[in-house]
């Protein structure tokens, strides 16, 4: 991690832990928000005004935060408007870095090599993690912000002047559902996959792998009413957190983080689900298995020997 500004230690994957041993997550640093007129939006100073060619996202495709600001970029038709460097998958003793690995990029933005530089650049004595996504303001030359939750909402609406209109995944009569949904569906699963990852104790362990097929089994019974999404058949936001952790969930979470309970393909409902939503035009390019397998098993403080497992390769069905 940075420590004012200079990187002081390898790269490890537990950010923190509390006193029984459960995985703690650090918050996210740049919380600036752009917007249509450039005016402050909930958070942070304003002036990151909604504009063609002056933002550029950086991702790495094993990292579902990432994925999800992909999966938008995609869906609201903002190709065009907001270039993407992706880094490569395997995390390396300096965190993510850039280069040739099949999918992913050199940063020919700011020719950095790693992506603590990025971090540097935006703040000299930065402090913390370098994560992923990252919003880049190529006029400002600085972070804009690198919380998934914060990207995907600024791409949904901020750039309408240019993207598809059509699409909205937090529409205002479903808000309040939508963000209930989120924070059902964030802690024990998108982070309880994590949790179960990383415990450090036995009890840690049990206590998230719980949360994670709980919660697995809850969208399962919610599904059996015959529901194209999460509400319905309105593709939301929420769809989009699920989305991201289910389609990583055989070829990775199943295996390096012990939930290993039941897979994605042993739920009716939930295979589908996952089928249909990868079966939207564009979001199967947001999605790269094999970064995904390379990345997990890449972290030395879970799998030291490096080997990535030969399956599973995945194709969901969708409904007839």
């Amino acid at each position: 991690m940075l420590v004012n500004g200079k990187w002081a230690a390898d790269w490890q994957p537990i950010q923190s832990k509390d006193k029984i041993g459960r995985f703690v997550r650090e918050t996210s640093s740049f919380r600036n928000w752009i917007t249509p007129t450039g005016e402050p939006g909930p958070a942070g100073e304003g002036g990151f005004k909604a504009e063609t060619g002056r933002y550029h996202l950086y991702v790495a495709l094993i990292c579902p935060w990432a994925s999800r600001a992909l999966m938008v970029r995609k869906l609201k038709k903002l190709e065009d408007v907001i270039d993407v460097t992706v880094t490569e998958p395997i995390l390396t003793d300096q965190g993510w870095k850039f280069g040739d690995y099949p999918g992913s990029g050199y940063d020919t933005l700011l020719n950095t090599t790693y992506m603590h530089e990025i971090y540097t650049k935006a703040d000299p004595v930065f402090s913390g993690r370098a994560s992923v996504p990252v919003l880049w303001d190529k006029q400002l030359e600085t972070i804009v912000n690198n919380e998934s939750a914060d990207i995907i909402r600024m791409l949904n609406s901020a750039f309408d002047a240019f993207g598809d209109t059509s699409v909205d995944l937090y529409p205002h009569h479903l808000r309040d559902e939508i963000d209930d949904l989120n924070a059902t569906l964030y802690e024990p699963l998108n982070n309880g996959v994590y949790k179960s990852g990383f415990a450090s104790t036995q009890d840690a362990y049990d206590e998230a792998v719980a949360g994670v097929f709980e919660t697995l089994d809850s969208i399962e019974t919610r599904l059996s009413d015959g529901r194209d999404y999460l509400l319905a058949n309105q593709l939301t936001e929420s769809d989009i957190r699920l989305f991201v952790t289910l389609i990583r969930f055989d070829a990775a979470y199943h295996g390096i983080f012990k939930c290993n309970l039941k897979r994605v393909i042993d739920y009716d409902g939930l295979r589908e689900y996952t089928g249909r939503i990868l079966a939207i035009p564009g979001i199967d390019e947001t999605v790269n298995i094999d970064h995904i397998k390379t990345g997990y098993y890449s972290v030395k403080a879970l799998n030291p020997s490096g080997i990535v497992p030969a399956g599973p390769s995945h194709s969901f069905e969708t409904r007839p």
